[in-house]
């Protein structure tokens, strides 16, 4: 995998892999055997007409062959008659069966890319937080589509093409040995003669298709990544230098396709060149068998024409499916990496069930946990936690004293190093993901929305939440009044990311979410951080009432909204140095007396 390195406002390209060994592996490609064998009845179907179609192809040159020597030649209306029938008929063939070739095929490829771009996403989905610190969310997008419209255009066209001129070149060469055999050697090296320079230049091609494609990629990964945060970057005004930054990267693919567009033309120019020699070669050898030595009937030579042009031009589309093989071989190796990436995180074999009915208890004991590609940095060094079930914990502490990363390790984002975190009793690692995260619900800092209507979003919390449960949670959540206000009311499209709605909005609209799963334990990462005043008071009522019987783990930075917690941890550097309530954490005259005091004055603390 290759990643574009910024440098000022150029993106260095990434070293010319060259050929690698993989993209000449064809191995790759027996992955799209399971998805091909799923739908057997379009194969075979496929495969008929194929063979229909090409027997049709070789079969219309016995009746080029029938119409001149038996029909022209006779002066015979009836036999004339006859042999251009005849020719129609095969032409009918010919054509019913390319379409159903061409129906089937087609349908098949677009069956198995949509089989296997449901299958990626799926994946996707499973893997850990820690693959996406590796490989960057344009990048998997450009796999899904980039890749899979190359692995489309092959099953759907290049192996069907393939296969055609395959049975075309091996059928006409058999033809053109019971014809003439002593021609037929001689068609046969001039063949050789010409296919020789076209291999050559066809590996630059393809060398160079490849190079294009992954540096189609970095470009399609950047965009990604800007557009992911284009307010950030209008905000900082940087939208020149983004802009200049992708157009780098659009330009060192344009170069490269320049070349291989360049290389194309001239194989093209090579091609007409060589093809039309050859083709000339084989009419002047052809035309003195005929009209000199007499050991060829005309009909015989434009048989044996069309056969050897046949031949020739389904040899070169081989050398041409060939190449476009090598390529999607490149293309379902990207895709298999993906499909063969293991999540970190996963269910074990046989998972310990949770206890029912839940209780919301929660621990940790000792643990210490670094995020990946920063193992030097820990982010908890001996973290002990004990919350009893329906306890309100509030964790404070300065920025990167670890409180977000307890969160993340609750629903098990990522593993400790060290360690143990459990539930209700049971070690996590123990039980499966699934069912952990199923006895949470989360309201994150930045309260992410999709693009579908407040419905929608609001069931994104739990799928089979009746109406009545949906607007009571929009109410507790003081969701209500602006969700009901909103053109089409609940069912208003809300845009991308919910963007049509104010950040505060927004965060309401994620509590609402989060009351909706009615899960035993809650968590607060700033829940209120986007509201005003006046709302953050009754979102702050809404969540007390709320916090009645869950466990609730609330993160906040700003200490007026934890003052009403059973318990308040003060975190630092991974740890915890304080625990207790407010009045006597500010009584201790610790860290949270201290933090107090620069957010309520001394009078307040």
């Amino acid at each position: 995998m290759t990643t574009p390195v910024v440098v000022d406002s150029e993106i260095a390209p990434p070293a010319d892999p060259g050929v690698p060994a993989r993209r000449r592996d064809l191995r790759p490609l027996t992955r799209l055997v399971p998805y091909i064998a799923a739908h057997r009845l379009d194969v075979i179907l496929a495969i008929v007409f194929l063979l229909v179609s090409s027997t049709a192809t070789v079969g219309l040159t016995f009746a080029v062959r029938l119409m001149a020597d038996k029909g022209l030649s006779s002066h015979s209306a009836a036999m004339i008659n006859q042999a251009f029938l005849t020719l129609a008929l095969v032409a009918t063939v010919l054509a019913v069966s390319t379409g159903g070739r061409f129906y089937f095929i087609t349908k098949l490829g677009e069956r198995v890319v949509a089989d296997i771009r449901s299958v990626l996403y799926g994946h996707v989905m499973t893997l850990d937080q820690g693959y996406f610190l590796e490989v960057r969310t344009g990048e998997v997008l450009s796999r899904m589509t980039t890749d899979l419209a190359i692995v489309e255009s092959m099953v759907g066209s290049t192996i069907s093409v393939a296969l055609r001129n395959a049975l075309t070149v091996v059928a006409a060469l058999s033809v053109l040995i019971v014809v003439n055999p002593a021609l037929t050697g001689f068609v046969v090296l001039v063949g050789a003669m010409i296919l020789a320079p076209l291999f050559i230049v066809g590996r630059q091609v393809r060398r160079l298709s490849v190079k294009a494609q992954e540096r189609f990629a970095d470009a399609v990964g950047y965009a990604g990544e800007t557009l992911d945060a284009l307010d950030t970057v209008q905000a900082f005004g940087r939208e020149g230098s983004a802009t200049a930054r992708f157009k780098a990267a659009v330009e060192a693919a344009f170069k490269v396709s320049l070349a291989r567009i360049g290389a194309r033309a001239g194989m093209t120019a090579l091609v007409m060149i060589l093809v039309i020699g050859g083709i000339g070669l084989v009419l002047w050898r052809a035309s003195l068998a005929t009209f000199v030595d007499h050991s060829m009937t005309p009909g015989s030579l434009l048989q044996f024409v069309f056969l050897s042009v046949l031949a020739a031009g389904s040899t070169g589309s081989l050398g041409e499916a060939w190449g476009d093989i090598q390529k999607t071989s490149g293309a379902m190796a990207r895709i298999a990496e993906i499909l063969d990436a293991k999540p970190a995180i996963a269910a074990p074999v046989h998972p310990v069930p949770l206890p029912v009915p839940p209780r919301g208890a929660v621990s940790f004991d000792k643990v210490v946990f670094a995020y990946p590609g920063r193992p030097e940095l820990a982010a908890l060094n001996g973290f002990d936690l004990t919350v009893r079930p329906g306890e309100r914990v509030a964790l404070v502490g300065p920025s990167g004293a670890g409180k977000s990363t307890v969160l993340r390790l609750l629903l098990r984002f990522y593993d400790p190093q060290s360690g143990t975190i459990r539930l209700d009793g049971v070690d996590i690692r123990d039980a499966d993901p699934a069912e952990v995260r199923a006895r949470m619900a989360l309201v994150a800092q930045d309260a992410p929305l999709f693009s579908g209507s407040a419905i929608e979003n609001l069931r994104f919390g739990r799928e089979a939440a009746t109406m009545d449960e949906l607007m009571a949670a929009s109410r507790a959540a003081q969701a209500d009044g602006f969700l009901e206000a909103l053109p089409e009311g609940f069912d208003t499209t809300l845009g991308e990311r919910a963007k049509t709605l104010s950040g505060g909005q927004r965060q309401r609209v994620a509590i609402a979410r989060a009351l909706v799963r009615n899960a035993p334990i809650l968590l607060l990462d700033e829940a209120t951080s986007a509201l005003d005043a006046e709302n953050e008071l009754l979102v702050q009522r809404a969540l007390h009432d709320a916090m009645v019987g869950r466990t609730t783990l609330v993160i906040a930075h700003r200490l007026a909204t934890v003052l009403r917690a059973d318990r308040i941890v003060v975190m630092e550097a991974g740890r915890v140095v304080e625990s207790g309530t407010h009045g006597e954490l500010i009584a201790r005259g610790g860290l949270y007396a201290r933090l107090a005091h620069l957010q309520f004055g001394l009078e307040a603390a």
